[in-house]
């Protein structure tokens, strides 16, 4: 069987050694404290990948915080890991899946459809007593061959045409507080893209943590984007990363073809000629 949204800890735990498990623990606050904690305890046989270092590429003054990959370089990356195609990959956090999203989109925009996010993360790993370790894995190298799918993503030209257009439904995954421009703790402008509605990711979960129902998520979604086909849903926040948590939430409910403005608010602001809307 294979597994292409979430994943259940006690699912995970029977497949420790057939699987290939990727920690994606990181802080915005301190870009190192994820693989602080990998080396301190990870979940066995887990690699660790650095959201900055190995799923982003360099900052320039055109990009938002957080750039798409070189993807060739990546596809060496998960090659190194031990990443083929054939392999079922599950990818894990400690922020209710606010990193982890951003690999599992990454592998699905490569081709890669057999990747799931543990739900829970390492933390309901841990809460059902389930083994951690220090020792790092024994990895054997693979052959990853990338097969993009581009569509996956908008860049900001292109959500400038579709909202002029009417052809987007646009989704906002950071805080109400954000989205309306009231608080900005990270990027130097404050507001939203124009025609933005608001879902902060934070939403998708329960309070153990844990993804609400399909069905749930499915109800709540639908709601939002009214009338506007999932295929025409493009999600985004402060840099592309917690968006695909939303994108991830949708995947999950069914409602599946959307999109991420993968510059998301930081690149958007990076030219004066973009609208913000506050409020």
């Amino acid at each position: 069987m294979i597994h292409t949204t979430l994943i259940s800890a006690a699912t995970l735990e029977q497949h420790l050694d057939d699987w290939i498990i990727v920690d994606c623990r990181f802080s915005l606050a301190d870009t190192e404290a994820g693989a602080t904690a990998y080396r301190h305890g990870h979940i066995v046989n887990a690699r660790y990948a650095h959201l900055d270092k190995d799923l982003s590429s360099a900052i320039t003054d055109f990009t938002g915080r957080h750039p798409l990959p070189d993807f060739a370089l990546l596809a060496k990356k998960l090659g190194d890991w031990g990443i083929s195609n054939t392999s079922q990959v599950v990818v894990y956090d400690d922020a209710g899946g606010a990193f982890a999203g951003r690999l599992w989109w990454l592998l699905r925009c490569m081709g890669h459809d057999q990747v799931a996010v543990l739900d829970g993360g390492i933390k309901h790993w841990q809460k059902l007593g389930l083994p951690v370790t220090t020792v790092l894995p024994h990895v054997k190298p693979a052959i990853f061959r990338p097969y993009f799918n581009e569509s996956a993503w908008l860049t900001a030209l292109q959500v400038q045409n579709a909202l002029a257009r009417k052809t987007i439904c646009l989704i906002d995954a950071r805080t109400p507080e954000r989205y309306r421009g009231e608080q900005e703790p990270i990027d130097p402008v404050a507001g939203h893209i124009p025609g933005a509605l608001n879902r902060a990711f934070q939403l998708n979960l329960d309070s153990n943590g844990l993804f609400l129902p399909a069905e749930t998520l499915r109800e709540q979604f639908k709601r939002l984007i009214e009338t506007n086909a999932a295929e025409q849903v493009v999600h985004y926040c402060g840099s592309g990363v917690t968006a695909c948590h939303n994108l991830l939430a949708m995947e999950h409910a069914g409602l599946t073809g959307s999109k991420l403005y993968a510059g998301s608010w930081s690149e958007w602001i990076r030219s004066k000629n973009r609208a913000v809307a506050k409020g």
